[in-house]
């Protein structure tokens, strides 16, 4: 959650190295669409010094050499003897940085590391740790939560996801409760989960309860990703003119809170922040 008290700067949310954001989005920077299966373009360039950051969108798969560069044999070509779909004995492997996704290429580089990923839109959010979300409590169990986070399936919230909580100890929190979390590593096609504690830390860092405010639905998911820089234009404007507080959820949601006194400049925040004429 990023608190903005006036001409205060801005925090992100939580402090993990693979987290990167969009911090200026430059016509140079994502000029190049790509579909689902492509290959990403400079990542075997890298030098073994420089840290290659994969973001949403972008995954690296297994392609047998034998097959990289080859297009598909003809049943003319194949070996009768050999059976289809078995590789040759001593046939080794390769890795391949392809998008998962429709859309416009990402990058940002230094001397030390390379972060790719894939700018689009989808009709549902498609989860990547470790992202930043805001869901919404719909289920409780003796262990956890089920949250929805705009996904095709809800994700799991452990009790004992949050800052200081034990079994004795722990969050009670209502169906339709308002949270700020994390998405965590979890092994494909299961279900997503979420954590409200800063993996680095274990501090809460403005995860947790959203208590109060407003939730802004089906915000543009480039938008989303720009308004988590410190330094946006729109956040330190306003930010000079009224004390408010915002979480910004990477599923299209963000959280917006002020003072009685300030209802009418939220009013006319969040049809800024979701981009209404």
């Amino acid at each position: 959650m990023l608190r903005m008290p006036r001409l205060c700067s801005i925090a992100l949310p939580f402090s993990n190295p693979l987290y990167f954001r969009l911090q200026s989005l430059q016509p140079s920077d994502m000029t190049r669409v790509l579909l689902p299966g492509d290959r990403v373009p400079s990542t075997s360039a890298a030098s073994a010094a420089t840290t290659l950051h994969l973001g949403p969108g972008i995954q690296s798969v297994v392609v047998p050499s034998s097959h990289k560069g080859k297009s598909k044999a003809t049943s003319d070509e194949m070996d009768t003897d050999e059976k289809p779909g078995k590789e040759a004995e001593g046939d080794e492997e390769d890795e391949e940085v392809v998008a998962n996704r429709a859309g416009l290429l990402g990058l940002q580089e230094d001397n030390k590391s390379q972060k790719y990923w894939i700018e689009g839109t989808s009709r549902r959010y498609i989860p990547q740790a470790p992202e930043p979300v805001i869901g919404i409590i719909i289920a409780r169990h003796a262990e956890g939560y089920r949250v929805d986070i705009g996904s095709s399936q809800a994700a799991s919230l452990d009790a004992l996801a949050f800052e200081g909580a034990t079994k004795r100890n722990k969050p009670n929190l209502k169906v339709g409760t308002l949270v700020y979390g994390h998405l965590l590593a979890t092994p494909p096609f299961s279900e997503p989960e979420i954590s409200c504690v800063d993996a680095a830390t274990q501090k809460a860092a403005g995860f947790g309860e959203l208590a109060g405010g407003f939730l802004i639905r089906h915000v543009e998911l480039g938008r989303c990703r720009a308004l988590l820089s410190p330094k946006h234009p729109i956040l330190e404007r306003l930010g000079a003119q009224f004390a408010f507080e915002i979480a910004v959820g990477m599923n299209g949601r963000v959280w917006v809170k002020a003072g009685d006194d300030d209802t009418e400049k939220l009013i006319a925040m969040i049809a800024e922040l979701r981009g209404d004429e």
